[in-house]
Protein backbone atom coordinates (compact mmCIF):
# COMPACT_ATOMS: atom_id res chain seq x y z
CA UNK A 1 0.00 0.00 0.00
CA UNK A 2 1.07 3.78 -1.03
CA UNK A 3 2.47 5.76 1.81
CA UNK A 4 0.14 9.02 2.15
CA UNK A 5 2.54 12.06 3.14
CA UNK A 6 1.48 14.72 5.51
CA UNK A 7 3.17 17.33 2.77
CA UNK A 8 4.91 16.69 -0.03
CA UNK A 9 7.33 19.43 -1.18
CA UNK A 10 8.69 19.57 -4.59
CA UNK A 11 11.53 21.97 -5.28
CA UNK A 12 14.96 22.39 -3.04
CA UNK A 13 16.18 25.49 -3.19
CA UNK A 14 15.20 28.36 -0.67
CA UNK A 15 11.76 28.25 -0.91
CA UNK A 16 11.56 24.30 -0.57
CA UNK A 17 14.13 24.36 1.95
CA UNK A 18 12.26 26.55 4.10
CA UNK A 19 9.45 24.97 4.11
CA UNK A 20 11.01 21.55 4.81
CA UNK A 21 12.36 23.14 7.92
CA UNK A 22 9.19 25.03 9.13
CA UNK A 23 7.24 21.53 8.25
CA UNK A 24 9.31 19.15 10.06
CA UNK A 25 9.84 21.12 12.99
CA UNK A 26 5.45 20.89 12.92
CA UNK A 27 6.31 17.26 13.00
CA UNK A 28 4.60 16.85 9.67
CA UNK A 29 7.45 14.77 8.42
CA UNK A 30 7.58 16.24 4.97
CA UNK A 31 8.97 14.42 2.17
CA UNK A 32 10.81 16.83 -0.43
CA UNK A 33 10.98 15.82 -4.03
CA UNK A 34 14.50 17.68 -4.97
CA UNK A 35 15.52 16.98 -8.41
CA UNK A 36 18.95 15.61 -9.84
CA UNK A 37 20.71 18.65 -8.76
CA UNK A 38 19.20 20.01 -5.30
CA UNK A 39 19.67 23.89 -3.76
CA UNK A 40 18.09 25.76 -6.52
CA UNK A 41 19.68 28.57 -8.51
CA UNK A 42 22.08 29.31 -5.23
CA UNK A 43 24.56 26.23 -5.94
CA UNK A 44 26.00 28.01 -9.12
CA UNK A 45 26.66 31.36 -7.29
CA UNK A 46 29.77 32.16 -5.71
CA UNK A 47 29.32 34.34 -2.66
CA UNK A 48 25.85 35.38 -0.99
CA UNK A 49 26.18 38.76 0.48
CA UNK A 50 22.80 39.48 1.29
CA UNK A 51 22.00 36.59 3.28
CA UNK A 52 21.17 37.73 7.08
CA UNK A 53 23.76 35.78 9.69
CA UNK A 54 26.23 35.89 7.51
CA UNK A 55 29.23 38.87 7.66
CA UNK A 56 31.48 37.71 5.78
CA UNK A 57 29.34 36.21 3.07
CA UNK A 58 28.44 32.57 2.22
CA UNK A 59 29.35 30.22 0.02
CA UNK A 60 25.95 29.69 -2.21
CA UNK A 61 26.38 26.16 -2.11
CA UNK A 62 27.20 25.47 1.43
CA UNK A 63 23.90 27.62 2.54
CA UNK A 64 21.81 25.20 0.37
CA UNK A 65 23.75 22.31 1.90
CA UNK A 66 23.54 23.61 5.41
CA UNK A 67 20.01 23.94 4.68
CA UNK A 68 19.58 20.43 3.72
CA UNK A 69 20.96 19.16 7.08
CA UNK A 70 18.93 21.34 9.14
CA UNK A 71 15.59 19.99 7.32
CA UNK A 72 17.20 16.56 7.29
CA UNK A 73 17.99 16.86 11.68
CA UNK A 74 13.94 17.69 12.03
CA UNK A 75 13.32 14.52 10.05
CA UNK A 76 12.35 15.96 6.35
CA UNK A 77 13.28 13.03 3.61
CA UNK A 78 14.33 13.79 0.68
CA UNK A 79 14.82 11.75 -2.99
CA UNK A 80 16.47 13.10 -5.16
CA UNK A 81 14.49 12.69 -8.60
CA UNK A 82 12.38 14.68 -10.72
CA UNK A 83 8.97 15.54 -11.20
CA UNK A 84 7.19 14.98 -14.48
CA UNK A 85 3.45 15.13 -13.50
CA UNK A 86 0.78 15.58 -10.61
CA UNK A 87 -2.96 14.93 -10.82
CA UNK A 88 -4.40 17.15 -8.14
CA UNK A 89 -7.96 16.34 -8.84
CA UNK A 90 -8.01 13.64 -5.42
CA UNK A 91 -9.99 10.84 -7.66
CA UNK A 92 -7.92 8.49 -6.52
CA UNK A 93 -9.04 5.49 -3.52
CA UNK A 94 -7.29 7.70 -1.34
CA UNK A 95 -8.72 10.64 -2.12
CA UNK A 96 -5.29 12.63 -2.15
CA UNK A 97 -2.79 15.00 -4.46
CA UNK A 98 -0.75 12.18 -6.46
CA UNK A 99 2.76 13.65 -7.93
CA UNK A 100 4.63 11.41 -10.42
CA UNK A 101 8.56 11.62 -10.16
CA UNK A 102 10.44 8.91 -12.22
CA UNK A 103 8.79 5.54 -12.36
CA UNK A 104 6.95 6.00 -8.94
CA UNK A 105 4.13 7.45 -7.72
CA UNK A 106 3.94 9.69 -4.67
CA UNK A 107 0.31 10.49 -2.36
CA UNK A 108 -0.02 13.48 -0.23
CA UNK A 109 -2.58 15.16 2.07
CA UNK A 110 -1.11 18.43 1.09
CA UNK A 111 1.72 19.77 -1.49
CA UNK A 112 3.97 22.84 -1.93
CA UNK A 113 5.19 23.38 -5.12
CA UNK A 114 8.60 25.49 -4.59
CA UNK A 115 10.24 24.99 -7.89
CA UNK A 116 11.52 28.45 -8.55
CA UNK A 117 12.07 30.10 -11.72
CA UNK A 118 15.07 30.21 -14.61
CA UNK A 119 16.68 33.43 -15.41
CA UNK A 120 16.32 33.69 -19.60
CA UNK A 121 19.39 33.21 -21.18
CA UNK A 122 21.00 34.61 -24.54
CA UNK A 123 21.52 31.36 -25.89
CA UNK A 124 25.01 31.54 -26.97
CA UNK A 125 27.86 29.45 -26.28
CA UNK A 126 30.00 31.52 -24.08
CA UNK A 127 26.96 31.75 -21.36
CA UNK A 128 28.09 28.65 -18.92
CA UNK A 129 32.09 29.19 -18.70
CA UNK A 130 30.98 32.89 -17.46
CA UNK A 131 28.00 32.15 -15.15
CA UNK A 132 29.50 33.66 -12.09
CA UNK A 133 32.38 34.51 -13.45
CA UNK A 134 31.20 37.66 -14.64
CA UNK A 135 27.87 36.91 -15.96
CA UNK A 136 25.23 37.46 -13.76
CA UNK A 137 20.95 38.24 -13.23
CA UNK A 138 21.02 39.40 -10.11
CA UNK A 139 21.93 43.10 -9.68
CA UNK A 140 20.90 43.26 -6.37
CA UNK A 141 23.24 39.96 -5.17
CA UNK A 142 26.41 41.06 -6.99
CA UNK A 143 26.73 44.59 -7.96
CA UNK A 144 28.54 45.42 -5.12
CA UNK A 145 31.41 43.39 -6.66
CA UNK A 146 31.69 46.09 -9.15
CA UNK A 147 32.61 49.09 -7.29
CA UNK A 148 34.38 51.60 -9.95
CA UNK A 149 34.11 49.49 -12.94
CA UNK A 150 32.79 49.19 -16.19
CA UNK A 151 29.24 47.17 -16.68
CA UNK A 152 26.91 46.03 -19.16
CA UNK A 153 22.75 45.38 -18.80
CA UNK A 154 21.15 43.41 -21.33
CA UNK A 155 17.29 44.35 -21.84
CA UNK A 156 14.88 47.02 -22.38
CA UNK A 157 12.03 46.37 -19.56
CA UNK A 158 11.41 47.93 -16.07
CA UNK A 159 14.06 45.39 -14.78
CA UNK A 160 16.93 45.93 -16.75
CA UNK A 161 16.16 49.76 -16.04
CA UNK A 162 15.74 49.25 -12.97
CA UNK A 163 19.21 47.11 -12.53
CA UNK A 164 21.04 49.76 -14.51
CA UNK A 165 20.02 52.20 -12.19
CA UNK A 166 20.78 50.30 -9.15
CA UNK A 167 24.14 49.05 -10.31
CA UNK A 168 25.31 53.01 -10.85
CA UNK A 169 25.40 52.86 -7.33
CA UNK A 170 28.60 50.91 -7.87
CA UNK A 171 29.86 50.86 -11.32
CA UNK A 172 31.86 53.86 -12.94
CA UNK A 173 30.20 53.29 -16.34
CA UNK A 174 26.86 51.35 -17.08
CA UNK A 175 26.22 50.58 -20.51
CA UNK A 176 22.37 48.95 -21.39
CA UNK A 177 22.38 46.82 -24.09
CA UNK A 178 18.94 46.91 -26.46
CA UNK A 179 17.99 45.09 -29.51
CA UNK A 180 15.27 47.46 -30.34
CA UNK A 181 15.29 51.43 -30.78
CA UNK A 182 13.10 52.11 -27.80
CA UNK A 183 11.94 51.01 -24.26
CA UNK A 184 9.61 48.76 -22.93
CA UNK A 185 9.80 50.09 -19.02
CA UNK A 186 7.33 52.45 -17.70
CA UNK A 187 7.63 56.00 -18.16
CA UNK A 188 8.78 56.39 -14.46
CA UNK A 189 11.43 54.48 -14.91
CA UNK A 190 12.63 55.65 -17.74
CA UNK A 191 12.96 59.00 -16.42
CA UNK A 192 14.71 57.69 -13.75
CA UNK A 193 16.97 55.81 -15.98
CA UNK A 194 17.62 58.64 -18.61
CA UNK A 195 18.41 60.91 -16.04
CA UNK A 196 21.07 59.27 -15.39
CA UNK A 197 24.88 60.16 -16.45
CA UNK A 198 26.59 57.19 -15.44
CA UNK A 199 24.48 55.38 -18.07
CA UNK A 200 24.60 54.80 -22.19
CA UNK A 201 22.12 52.89 -24.14
CA UNK A 202 23.75 51.29 -26.86
CA UNK A 203 20.57 50.72 -29.50
CA UNK A 204 20.00 47.87 -31.86
CA UNK A 205 22.62 45.88 -30.08
CA UNK A 206 22.66 42.14 -29.66
CA UNK A 207 24.87 39.90 -27.15
CA UNK A 208 26.66 37.89 -30.07
CA UNK A 209 30.11 36.26 -27.53
CA UNK A 210 30.90 37.22 -23.94
CA UNK A 211 34.78 37.07 -23.72
CA UNK A 212 37.29 36.81 -21.35
CA UNK A 213 39.91 34.20 -19.35
CA UNK A 214 39.03 33.51 -15.84
CA UNK A 215 36.42 36.70 -15.69
CA UNK A 216 34.66 38.69 -18.45
CA UNK A 217 37.00 41.09 -20.45
CA UNK A 218 34.48 42.31 -23.25
CA UNK A 219 31.48 41.70 -24.90
CA UNK A 220 30.58 40.90 -28.78
CA UNK A 221 27.65 43.16 -30.34
CA UNK A 222 25.98 43.27 -33.65
CA UNK A 223 24.22 46.00 -34.78
CA UNK A 224 20.89 44.69 -36.39
CA UNK A 225 20.39 47.94 -38.23
CA UNK A 226 24.09 47.87 -39.68
CA UNK A 227 24.68 44.39 -39.60
CA UNK A 228 28.30 45.47 -38.29
CA UNK A 229 30.07 43.87 -34.81
CA UNK A 230 32.10 45.52 -32.50
CA UNK A 231 33.45 44.73 -29.45
CA UNK A 232 32.83 46.65 -25.75
CA UNK A 233 35.33 46.39 -22.84
CA UNK A 234 33.14 45.43 -19.95
CA UNK A 235 34.01 44.06 -16.33
CA UNK A 236 30.69 42.51 -15.82
CA UNK A 237 27.44 42.01 -17.48
CA UNK A 238 23.87 41.47 -16.25
CA UNK A 239 20.77 40.05 -17.99
CA UNK A 240 17.96 41.29 -17.39
CA UNK A 241 15.55 39.61 -20.08
CA UNK A 242 13.18 37.86 -17.60
CA UNK A 243 12.45 34.66 -15.98
CA UNK A 244 10.73 31.44 -16.92
CA UNK A 245 8.86 29.75 -14.13
CA UNK A 246 9.33 26.13 -13.24
CA UNK A 247 6.15 24.95 -14.16
CA UNK A 248 6.22 22.55 -17.19
CA UNK A 249 5.70 19.55 -15.14
CA UNK A 250 2.00 21.45 -13.76
CA UNK A 251 0.73 21.16 -17.34
CA UNK A 252 -2.80 22.79 -16.68
CA UNK A 253 -3.10 21.71 -12.89
CA UNK A 254 -2.76 25.14 -11.26
CA UNK A 255 -4.25 28.41 -11.98
CA UNK A 256 -0.75 30.60 -13.46
CA UNK A 257 -0.80 34.07 -14.59
CA UNK A 258 0.10 34.92 -18.04
CA UNK A 259 3.68 34.72 -18.00
CA UNK A 260 3.12 31.23 -16.69
CA UNK A 261 3.77 31.95 -12.72
CA UNK A 262 1.45 30.02 -10.76
CA UNK A 263 -1.49 32.37 -8.83
CA UNK A 264 -2.33 32.31 -5.34
CA UNK A 265 -6.13 32.41 -4.62
CA UNK A 266 -7.38 35.88 -3.46
CA UNK A 267 -7.31 36.75 -0.12
CA UNK A 268 -4.83 34.17 1.20
CA UNK A 269 -0.40 34.69 0.64
CA UNK A 270 0.27 30.74 -0.69
CA UNK A 271 -2.79 29.08 -1.21
CA UNK A 272 -3.46 27.77 -4.93
CA UNK A 273 -6.91 27.38 -6.98
CA UNK A 274 -6.57 23.88 -5.21
CA UNK A 275 -7.02 23.14 -1.75
CA UNK A 276 -4.50 21.60 -0.05
CA UNK A 277 -1.99 22.57 -2.69
CA UNK A 278 0.95 26.00 -1.93
CA UNK A 279 3.11 27.79 -3.67
CA UNK A 280 6.46 29.13 -2.21
CA UNK A 281 8.98 31.65 -3.76
CA UNK A 282 10.17 32.48 -7.46
CA UNK A 283 7.93 30.21 -9.30
CA UNK A 284 5.10 32.45 -7.78
CA UNK A 285 7.13 35.71 -7.12
CA UNK A 286 8.48 37.26 -10.18
CA UNK A 287 9.17 40.55 -8.62
CA UNK A 288 11.74 40.19 -5.84
CA UNK A 289 13.32 36.97 -6.91
CA UNK A 290 15.18 37.19 -4.21
CA UNK A 291 16.86 33.91 -1.47
CA UNK A 292 15.96 35.40 1.47
CA UNK A 293 11.61 36.31 0.46
CA UNK A 294 11.82 32.69 -1.07
CA UNK A 295 12.78 31.77 2.21
CA UNK A 296 9.78 33.90 3.89
CA UNK A 297 7.61 31.99 1.15
CA UNK A 298 8.72 28.52 2.23
CA UNK A 299 8.16 29.68 6.09
CA UNK A 300 4.66 30.72 5.58
CA UNK A 301 3.69 27.92 3.14
CA UNK A 302 4.17 25.68 5.68
CA UNK A 303 2.37 27.14 8.28
CA UNK A 304 -0.38 27.69 5.80
CA UNK A 305 -0.39 23.94 5.35
CA UNK A 306 0.22 23.10 9.21
CA UNK A 307 -3.36 25.02 9.29
CA UNK A 308 -4.97 23.16 6.17
CA UNK A 309 -4.39 19.82 7.81
CA UNK A 310 -5.41 20.88 11.40
CA UNK A 311 -8.57 21.40 9.58
CA UNK A 312 -9.38 18.32 7.90
CA UNK A 313 -8.53 16.11 10.64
Amino acid sequence: MNEIYDVLIIGSGPAGLTSAIYAARANLKPLVIAGMEPGGQLMTTTIVENFPGFPDGVNGPDLMQNMIKQAERFGARFVYDVVSNVDFSKNNSNKTLKVVAGNKEYFAKSVIIATGSSPRKLGISSEQQFWGRGLSTCATCDGAFYKDKTVAVVGGGDSAAEESTFLTRFAKKVYLVHRRDSLRASQIMQDRFFGNEKIEVLWNKEVKDIVGTSTVTKIVLFDNKSNKQSDLPVDGIFLAIGHIPNTSFLYDALEKDEAGFVKVKNGTHTQTNIDGVYVAGDVHDSYYQQAITASGMGCMAAMDVEKYLASIT
